[in-house]
């Protein structure tokens, strides 16, 4: 008898790497990121940012990439996203001599 996958289990997991929070309101940040790890796309949850034990939820709304909305941000591609929920607070823009945050999640069920 074989055993049935999880509901998470399907999700194919994303890495974003922030470079600058442009804009920040209270639950909504607008942030230059790198991909390290997609297609990330509109409704990717973020549980997990590098060096904190604490969780993190954050849903990524739109990527926009020179200028252009984009359906899913490859691996690689400089992007503008947006980002909301209550940890936008704890973004950082990268300092100059480090890789800045990578925050971990991923991809809403097809």
């Amino acid at each position: 008898m074989s055993k049935k996958p999880s509901p998470g289990s399907c999700r194919s997991s994303v890495e974003l790497q922030i470079d600058r929070v442009i804009v920040t309101s209270l639950e909504k940040a607008t942030v230059s990121v790198r991909c390290l790890r997609g297609p990330v796309r509109p409704g990717a949850r973020f549980n997990r940012l590098n060096g904190s034990a604490r969780a993190l939820d954050l849903t990524l709304t739109q990527a926009v990439v020179y200028g252009h909305r984009v359906a899913e941000l490859d691996t690689g591609l400089t992007a503008l996203v947006t980002l909301r929920g209550e940890d936008v607070q704890r973004l950082m823009s990268a300092p100059a001599t480090s890789g800045g945050q990578v925050i971990q999640g991923a991809n809403p069920l097809p």
